[in-house]
């Protein structure tokens, strides 16, 4: 504790070395490059969410994602945003499936050669991912694993509790407040993924005191206390679309959905997938990821793994380390070509 009052705080934050493979306005590809002298197996490009920033694929030393894999010997790409304003405001869904998620991947592609990617996507990123290799079957895909990814919305009971205020308001429940801003405001999405977790956030004083001689468990909280304080505004139009589906029709459940003016289906994915949840998730539960794995039935081997964690614990949790990342770095050497 005395470390953490002398200094600046006790976590190493220091991002991972890397370095921009290409950039424009609508988003950047950062490479990490293997630890080893010459990568092994195909690339992996990990796809943030929206709101998110891509701090959560590299958290800490010590508890980083991208460090990890660089360790197993790929080459890791990360795709990020960058903040959204107003200008943003009339992005839809179908602007990260149809131009920023498939750009990025033949990005990774050329960069390493020509070889396939393995897709990964943690939350709104891993359904991004889902239905990007939905529509564009055309793409050098290797695998897709979406993480903490929710399809049957009826499943998350937080947005159970708002439904009752979509019924008796409709459209003026949201609606109003994102197209006067053009965005959904950072502090609120910020709010919203406390709420998921709101006894955590509650009990958080409770917990330093009590793991005052856990410098792993102090370092984890002081990350994840940058990671929420970093969090970027929502576009207004993606919303409302999200809001849509989430709150009324529940499209995602369906395996397929209209975008871009046609529809996509789930079943057109012929590639491995790995499908994640969280033990202890309430923005994604077990049953709402499950789901997903019913309407990937054009693809060859749909795995379904449940790890330690709420919604950003099952990716980057100090228990990821032992549990999740394993399970992924051999799910992508099972699915490598020989």
């Amino acid at each position: 504790m005395r470390a953490r009052i002398e200094s600046n705080g006790l976590a190493d934050l220091r991002p991972t070395e890397s370095e921009i493979v290409d950039t424009n306005a609508d988003r950047t590809v950062r490479r990490f490059r293997s630890t080893e002298r010459a990568a092994t197996g195909a690339p992996v490009l990990l796809v943030t969410p929206l709101a998110a920033t891509s701090v959560a694929f590299d958290l800490r030393r010590g508890c980083s994602v991208v460090e990890y894999l660089k360790e197993t010997g790929r080459d890791v790409y990360v795709v990020d945003y960058g903040p959204v304003n107003f200008a943003d405001r009339a992005r839809g869904f179908e602007h990260w499936v149809d131009d920023v998620v498939p750009d990025a991947v033949r990005v990774v592609s050329e960069d390493a050669d020509g070889q396939q990617v393995h897709l990964a996507g943690w939350s709104l990123g891993g359904i991004f991912a889902v239905y990007a290799a939905a529509a564009h079957p055309e793409l050098p895909l290797r695998s897709v694993t979406p993480i903490a990814s929710p399809f049957d919305l009826r499943q998350v009971p937080l947005f159970a509790t708002l439904r009752p205020l979509d019924r008796l308001f409709g459209p003026y429940t949201v609606a109003p407040f994102y197209k006067l801003f053009g965005t959904v405001p950072a502090p609120l999405t910020s709010l919203g993924f406390k709420a998921a977790s709101v006894d955590k956030y509650l009990t958080r004083p409770w917990t330093v005191l009590a793991n005052l001689d856990d410098r792993d468990h102090l370092e984890q909280i002081e990350a994840v206390d940058r990671f929420m304080s970093s969090m970027y505004a929502y576009p207004g139009r993606t919303f409302g679309q999200l809001y849509h589906v989430i709150m009324r029709s529940n499209e995602f459940a369906t395996g397929h959905m209209q975008i871009g003016g046609r529809r996509v289906d789930l079943d057109a994915i012929d590639v491995p997938v790995l499908v994640v949840a969280g033990n202890g998730d309430g923005l994604a539960p077990k049953r709402a990821v499950l789901h997903l794995t019913d309407l990937l039935t054009g693809s060859p081997d749909v795995r379904y793994g449940v790890f330690p964690g709420g919604h950003l614990g099952v990716l980057t949790g100090r228990a990821a380390r032992d549990t999740l990342w394993p399970a992924f770095a051999e799910f992508l050497s099972d699915v490598d070509p020989d």
